[in-house]
């Protein structure tokens, strides 16, 4: 059988009918780029690789933001570009100068990219708080383990949540050239940059599915079929990048998970 994807029909047994939607279990490139998708068989495949790829960036940014972030909280805001890596203390003895007045939280950044000025304690565990909850929504641990589905809209509240315990941390600001302002706002665009290396571009992505690419145009009922329970594992690629490699077969456990979310999904529904 076919897998860059697999057709897993969920076991109806009864179960009601209201609400039953086509289950994606997206994968990328990497093990880490997985996640749940929910849609129906009468949306366009256009849409759903549109809305696939917006999910797929704002994982990725919520994961730079983590990492920045902790960053942010240890040692203050990022240094303008022309004086990062530059140490401020053997600086100022080569100049002959005092070293720069330094706050109780003052914590020297080792590769020099940040100034040290790190909020105070309880924010900074705050500040944390709110990166480690978005890691968490943005985590493969949602398919792995929780077997739940994940939105746009989670992702952008998890960045809300981190937007306002930087403004706590920070009330004046950080600076435009900090990592985890320019994630807060906006999101990385595709390059050859390491941020942008596996950002999607939405006009030049493809969905791959049982080992055939499906067609934009279509409506995904024509790749997938009308049962709105249908459950698949599909390819989310750049164009030109050929068909995906084919995966193993579903295991025992993968298939008793599968299983277990359709079981969730109708306890939700029949409350």
């Amino acid at each position: 059988p076919a897998v860059g994807a697999r057709d897993e029909r969920r076991a109806s047994s009864g179960a009601r009918d209201d609400g039953a939607m086509v289950l994606i279990h997206c994968k990328g490139k990497s093990d880490d780029h997985q996640f749940l998708y929910e849609t129906t068989t009468e949306t366009p495949v256009a849409t759903v690789v549109r809305e696939l790829v917006e999910i797929h960036n704002l994982r990725l940014r919520i994961q730079r933001l983590k990492v920045e972030g902790d960053e942010l909280a240890q040692h203050g805001p990022a240094r303008h570009p022309d004086k990062q890596g530059l140490d401020e203390d053997l600086q100022a003895e080569a100049d002959g100068v005092l070293a720069p007045e330094r706050g109780p939280t003052f914590c020297k950044d080792p590769n020099g990219k940040r100034d040290g000025n790190a909020p105070v304690a309880q924010v900074a565990t705050m500040l944390r708080k709110a990166l480690d909850d978005a890691a968490h929504v943005a985590s493969k641990k949602q398919v792995t383990e929780r077997r739940a589905v994940t939105t746009k809209k989670m992702l952008m509240d998890a960045i809300d949540v981190v937007r306002g315990a930087v403004m706590i941390a920070y009330p004046m600001g950080i600076p435009e050239w900090d990592p985890v302002r320019m994630d807060i706002e906006a999101d990385e665009k595709p390059g050859d940059t390491p941020a942008g290396a596996d950002v999607l571009d939405p006009t030049n992505a493809q969905l791959w599915w049982a080992g055939k690419q499906m067609i934009a145009s279509n409506k995904l009922a024509a790749h997938v079929g009308k049962n709105e329970k249908t459950k698949i594992i599909a390819k989310l690629q750049k164009k030109g990048a050929g068909a995906p490699q084919r995966e193993a077969p579903v295991s025992a456990e993968e298939q008793k998970a599968m299983m277990a979310y359709y079981h969730k999904r109708q306890e939700e529904m029949a409350a």
